[in-house]
């Protein structure tokens, strides 16, 4: 994540890091619009349109979630994988997204296709990036089976509707942004907004339900 506590410039830009990070950050973990942000920063003294914040989140969303990722430890050995169909000008796309035993979320990969090939090519980017897990957790799809026979086939898989509610609750926050955006634009800008999305709305939302008193204020 952008460091919003120095108060630095950041080279070609005229406003703090602070203001920077805090409209990104703003942006992505609250389901504002652009001029939603702009009301809060207008409130708070700084005065900026919503299309330098637009520029802003593109910019800079993508360092976020990068920094996110670096920082954050090691996934739980169990994922659970999912798809949702998600519509981009009239034309049916398919959104895949792996979320760990933690609630974490791994990767997504928008793709014009729901078969083997699209589930080997979301499996062979995660596996990238960290690792095999011991446990697989999707729905039915065969897809899923399909692609595990081939790139992972030692891995334990299991398909099962109920089993998997973590990975579908995930994609409740993905609805809201596309109600507030008024659908995306183009699969190319999809992927680009929610993979920071999906990194950035995760911070500072520690779970207090677990967490004692002195490790919930130490989290925020």
């Amino acid at each position: 994540m952008l460091n919003i506590e120095d108060l630095s410039r950041i080279k070609g830009f005229r406003f703090p890091r602070s203001v920077i990070g805090y409209a990104v950050w703003a942006y992505h973990r609250f389901a504002l619009s652009l001029r939603d942000v702009e009301d809060l920063l207008a409130e708070r003294g700084v005065a900026v349109s919503y299309e330098t914040i637009r520029d802003w989140v593109n910019r800079f969303g993508s360092q976020f979630a990068a920094k996110v990722r670096r920082d954050r430890p090691a996934p739980a050995d169990k994922w659970h994988l999912d798809e949702v169909v998600i519509r981009i000008k009239g034309r049916t796309h398919w959104l895949w997204r792996a979320v760990d035993a933690n609630g974490d979320v791994l990767d997504i990969l928008v793709q014009s296709r729901r078969n083997k090939a699209a589930a080997q090519r979301f499996l062979r980017k995660l596996m990238k990036r960290w690792g095999q897990p011991r446990v697989l957790v999707t729905d039915k799809l065969r897809s899923y089976g399909a692609a595990k026979a081939q790139i992972a086939p030692g891995i334990e898989h299991r398909q099962h509707k109920g089993l998997n509610n973590r990975s579908e609750a995930s994609h409740r926050h993905t609805r809201r942004r596309e109600k507030i955006m008024g659908r995306f634009k183009s699969p190319r800008q999809a992927q680009r907004f929610l993979s920071a999305h999906d990194q950035a709305a995760s911070l500072f939302r520690p779970k207090r339900h677990r967490l004692s008193a002195e490790s919930y204020r130490h989290a925020r």
